[in-house]
Parts: C-alpha cells; sequence; structure tokens
C-alpha cells in the first residue's frame, strides 16, 4: 500500500482528507512514550479499547456494532511496532524510542467515521494510565473493491505477515499458511463488505485445485489471543502462484489477484482487530515474531492450564465446557503475572466479583490436578 507521507510534527489533521467514495483505508501512526515505561503484556486489549472509545465519541452506534456485533470486523488493529522488550512480568517501552501502530477500515461507514476522527486527534493515546504522544499520521493509501478487484498484477501473490497469524479449523488453530485458509479468510470480509457477492464454495475449490506454493519462509510461536486464550501463529513470508487451468476461470483468477491486494487493508487469520495476522505485500527473507518472551511465557501459561481444565471437564464436554476452560486459565495465568483483579476484569468485561470467584475455583482445580499427578 502507498503512503502518503504526513510527517509534519504538528499533526496535519487537515491534509488526511479521501473521496466520499473510498472503502478502505489504513491509518499509520508514530507513537512516541513520555518516559520510559512498562505495560501489560495484553497491552492489545487496551488499544483496541482505546479505538472503539475514540469511535463512541463520534458514532455511538457504530462504537456498539463494532464491539457487539458477531458478524466480521469491518476494521483491523496492530499491536506496537518497534523496540519492545520484556521487562520482568511486563513489556518495556523506551521514551528513546519510536512505535508504530496501524488502524485500517474496511468498509465506507467505519471509513466515515476516521474521516472526521483525523480532523480532530487526540494529542496522546491513554494505554492504561500509560501516555503515548501521537507523533505522526500518515493516510495508507485509500481505495475502493471495485479498483482492488481491476489493479494490475504480477503474476503470484507475495505476503509477509508481521505478527504472529493463525486460523481456525474444525475447533482448533491452524499456524500454516494453507492457500484454502489463507484466501478463505480473505474471502469472507470481500463477500461481507466489497457488495460484489462470490460463491465462496466455488472459489474455495479452486483455490484448493489451482492456487499453489511457490515459495515460503515461517516461523511459529506461541502467541496471545485477544481478550482470553493463546493459541501458536506463525510469521514470514510466501509466496502463491496459479497452475496453468486457473485461467479456465477468469473472474476466479481476477479474484485470486484481487484478494492479495486486499491482504494489508483486512489482515489475515482471525483475532486481526486485537493485533494478529497483520499482513503485507512482498517478500522478506527475515523471519521474526517480535513478541516479547513475557508474552510468550503468558501465552504457554495460558494454553498449558487451559489443557488442564479442559481435561478436567471431559465429562460435561461442548462449547460451554471449553468456554470456561479458557476463561479460567487465561484469568489465572494473568493474575499469577502479577496483574489486578480489576486490569483483568475490565479486559474481558467481566464483573469483578465473577473474576473474583474464577481465581478462586481455577487456583482449587489446579491444586486438584497436582494431587492428582
Amino acid at each position: 500500500m502507498a503512503r502518503q507521507s504526513q510527517k509534519k510534527p504538528n499533526l496535519p489533521k487537515s491534509n488526511l482528507k479521501w473521496s466520499p467514495n473510498t472503502e478502505l483505508v489504513g491509518l499509520e501512526f508514530e507513537l512516541v512514550p513520555q518516559a520510559d515505561t512498562s505495560v501489560y503484556p495484553q497491552y492489545a486489549i487496551a488499544l483496541h479499547a482505546w479505538f472503539l472509545d475514540q469511535v463512541r465519541s463520534i458514532d455511538p452506534e457504530l462504537s456498539a456494532y463494532l464491539h457487539d456485533g458477531e458478524s466480521e470486523k469491518p476494521f483491523t488493529i496492530s499491536a506496537l511496532d518497534g523496540e519492545i522488550n520484556s521487562s520482568g512480568k511486563e513489556v518495556q517501552l523506551s521514551a528513546s524510542a519510536t512505535y508504530r501502530w496501524y488502524v485500517t477500515a474496511l468498509s465506507r461507514r467505519v471509513v466515515q467515521c476516521m474521516g472526521k476522527w483525523v480532523q480532530k486527534l487526540p494529542k496522546e493515546i491513554n494505554l492504561r494510565n500509560v501516555p503515548l504522544q501521537i507523533r505522526s499520521c500518515q493516510m495508507i493509501h485509500p481505495t475502493t473493491y471495485v479498483h482492488l478487484l481491476n489493479s494490475e498484477h504480477g503474476e503470484t501473490v507475495t505476503l509477509r505477515f508481521l505478527t504472529p497469524t493463525s486460523f481456525r479449523r474444525k475447533n482448533h488453530h491452524l499456524p500454516l499458511p494453507m492457500p484454502v485458509n489463507v484466501f478463505h479468510s480473505y474471502l469472507r470480509r470481500w463477500n461481507h463488505f466489497s457488495g460484489m457477492q462470490v460463491d465462496q464454495e466455488a472459489f474455495l475449490a479452486w483455490v484448493d485445485d489451482c492456487v499453489l506454493i511457490h515459495r515460503y519462509q515461517l516461523t511459529s510461536t506461541k502467541v496471545l489471543a485477544g481478550k482470553k486464550g493463546a493459541v501458536t501463529g506463525f510469521t514470514g513470508a510466501i509466496e502463491f502462484g496459479l497452475t496453468k487451468v486457473a485461467s479456465e476461470q477468469p473472474k476466479f483468477q481476477q479474484l485470486f489477484y484481487a484478494l492479495g491486494q486486499f491482504a494489508p487493508y483486512c489482515g489475515t487469520g482471525h483475532k486481526t482487530t486485537f493485533g494478529l495476522g497483520q499482513t503485507r505485500l512482498g517478500w522478506s527473507s527475515q523471519v521474526t515474531s517480535n513478541v516479547p518472551d513475557v508474552q510468550i511465557v503468558l501465552a504457554k501459561r495460558i494454553e498449558d492450564l487451559t489443557e488442564i481444565f479442559k481435561a478436567q471437564r471431559q465429562r460435561t464436554g461442548g462449547d460451554r465446557a471449553i468456554e470456561i476452560a479458557s476463561k479460567w486459565a487465561t484469568i489465572l495465568a494473568r493474575r499469577e503475572m502479577g496483574e489486578s483483579l480489576q486490569v483483568i476484569a475490565q479486559d474481558l468485561e467481566m464483573p469483578y466479583e465473577t473474576v473474583k470467584t474464577y481465581v478462586k475455583l481455577s487456583r482449587r482445580a489446579l491444586l486438584t490436578n497436582f494431587s492428582y499427578n
């Protein structure tokens, strides 16, 4: 995505404008801490909440929909990109460093809301009492779905996954960029927001038959998954190409390239509104996860606890048992890391007393597990 530089120090908000017909747009923020500071490992939840609060100040109904809507989310946000290290049980941010943060919009209504927002951007992001000064804001090339469909392209689609990426498959996580999973991820959003519906079953069958992996360079890591749970995600790069028979379905071939152009706007996989699945065009030989050690440790602890609690609840079974096991694991692991019950309750949007009760129940369940082993 091409960028229009907006790097003057006083935030040239009046220049951050796009056509009323725009359906996709992204913003790149440069953020600077006012002092060396630390934030808790799941700080992406606070970024998510801060953004929705900004939307609420402009369009409360839209904010409620973005928060509660069960359908595809018409936006993505990234985690902080920059010099991030672990400091004890927290993530360390340096006052001498600049951090980049990305927000994209996938629907005209969100684009219009962001157009109003950038005209009166606040001076800082408040990340749970950690202020990050907004030094600059750049506009990532605004466009439309029709333009993506008709845009020029090369012979292959090459993608970089900047943050851990994973897919849901049969109630489990799949940390591999298999063509059907990758393009299914994009097609869901395309069908929901573009106004140009495509037969999902037919297209994915074509992908399965015609899309090849030319090369890849990937690594995997445990990662925190939004408000609860942990997954194994991959980062790195992959190049997709087409078989000779792909051209027998010219509309699907055209869509294949359009979805590749769509990827940087919509992200890849799930939890893209909590920093996962950040995607860019082009190849990179660097394969790094850029996940602080403390986040990896917390993600592994949540995963281990989830398996323990799921095993204990096997007799009840079902999605409800899995959901409770994940909540217990997330709450207990974060409490073990020293986070307050108030912060955990706020992040998970649960009553304080319920979180307090879950901590007691999960600790009791953990002791029971140790006694059996």
